[in-house]
């Protein structure tokens, strides 16, 4: 039976109480995922969906719910596992930010920042710098208003580029030798269930 694109946090309880078998993919970054996370979920994630895009498919029917801090990159990562012959897929809306408003229980851990949160530092500073240099350099307004210009492109088409390189940094990226276990997750038959 094929799930709808989204479900919100209700729907995703229910569904996890009623099928022992569905899967949670959390595809944040392992740094976060560490921070904070849905008990019961799995972090595969989506840079690591991305470089082994080729070698993924799934080897059960069972249902997968991708999760992310607010579903831009669950939805990503959906566009990607659909492609892959994933066909029982559903993203968490509004993601662990959603699932938390909602009173469902969260794990807290120690970690990195969330993507959000290293996204507004980072543009934030460089505005800052823009701004505070142009008072001598005034050729450097331009970087704030390219910084601004970026963030409205990236609230336009619900994509970052900004996150998708902060993403490369060593600390939010997967250790290779990590990979194979956290793709069995979301790729191999579980007969067991969670």
């Amino acid at each position: 039976m094929p799930l709808p694109s989204t479900m919100d946090t209700g729907r995703v309880r229910e569904l996890l109480d009623s099928d022992p078998r569905a899967r949670l993919i959390d595809v944040r970054t392992p740094g976060e995922f560490e921070a904070e996370r849905i008990p019961g979920s799995h972090n595969v994630p989506l840079d690591l969906l991305r470089e082994r895009r080729s070698s993924i498919s799934p080897a059960h029917t069972d249902p997968v719910v991708l999760v992310c801090g607010s579903g831009a990159r669950a939805e990503q990562a959906r566009d990607l596992l659909e492609d892959n012959g994933f066909q029982r897929l559903t993203v968490l809306s509004g993601g662990v930010g959603g699932w938390q408003e909602q009173g469902a229980p969260v794990e807290r851990g120690t970690g990195k920042w969330a993507m959000e949160r290293q996204v507004r530092l980072v543009a934030g500073s460089i505005v800052l710098a823009g701004v505070l240099g142009s008072l001598r350099y005034p050729k450097l307004k331009l970087l704030a208003g390219f910084i601004g210009g970026g963030l409205t492109f990236s609230a336009l088409t619900n994509t970052c580029g900004m996150a998708r390189l902060l993403s490369l940094l060593p600390y939010n990226r997967t250790p290779a030798q990590d990979a194979p276990g956290l793709l069995a997750a979301l790729t191999a038959d579980n007969a067991a269930g969670r």
